[in-house]
């Protein structure tokens, strides 16, 4: 807890303590996420704000998807269960020839991705957002698909931290039963939305792996690789 109130003290009130600062330690004494506190957190070097409370991007999503950004050229990008626009807007940061659309399903989604890119300075006429439910209302095709679904069971929700249950919008947390509702849907359609030599990559939890392989093998993907996150956990995989 003291270190989450000196970042707190640090990023919020730049050291100078007020009666504001008080009132959100005791936000965080009540288990209130310390980035929904501080109203913002760091993605790849991006300031994401998190004031339409989307989820908070987490240090895995970071890892791989700074690995990725690494090996890509240019094109056009789908970043997909977009949330906080986290993935598109570190794309669209990292490379300035690059266009890029947000598709998510919650309108509080679409408001926090049009702050994000604002305040990220990427150019209007770089991007594109769209309200949809997985594929339902994506029309193009893309040279890179990033996804990040919902994908915790429900089954599991006993495990789920408290004040993530509390906090963080579960619509972004849980993908069914199993937690592969999301992840079926999106992999059933997204080679449709894919140009020729495309890649898409997907985050996962370690404990899914061989029930994805089994739906890759399901519809037809070509080649693809799982790969680990910086804890040695199977993260995301890589489709082509």
């Amino acid at each position: 807890m003291q270190k989450e109130i000196g970042w707190l003290l640090k990023e919020k009130y730049n050291n100078k303590v007020s009666e504001d600062f008080y009132k959100d330690v005791k936000l965080l004494e009540a288990g209130e996420p310390v980035d929904y506190v501080i109203g913002f957190t760091e993605f790849l070097g991006c300031k994401i704000d998190l004031s339409k409370r989307t989820l908070i991007p987490r240090p895995e999503t970071e890892y791989w998807v700074g690995k990725e950004v690494g090996k890509i050229k240019g094109g056009k990008v789908l970043d997909i269960f977009s949330g906080s626009g986290c993935i598109g807007v570190s794309v669209l940061k990292s490379l300035p020839s690059l266009l890029c659309d947000f598709a998510d399903n919650d309108k509080r989604a679409v408001e926090q991705i049009k702050i994000n890119c604002k305040i990220n300075n990427i150019d209007r006429k770089r991007y594109k957002i769209i309200q949809s439910d997985v594929f339902k209302k994506v029309k193009g095709k893309y040279d890179y698909i990033f996804a990040n679904p919902p994908y915790i069971p429900t089954t599991r929700k006993n495990k789920i931290q408290k004040s993530v249950l509390k906090f963080e919008p579960k619509n972004a947390l849980f993908g069914g039963k199993d937690g592969l509702f999301y992840i079926r849907k999106f992999l059933k359609y997204a080679q449709k939305h894919l140009n020729f030599g495309g890649k898409i990559f997907m985050e996962f939890d370690s404990i899914q792996k061989k029930e994805i392989e089994k739906l890759i093998r399901e519809y037809r993907y070509g080649k693809y690789e799982f790969n680990k996150d910086q804890f040695g956990k199977w993260r995301w995989v890589s489709l082509s």
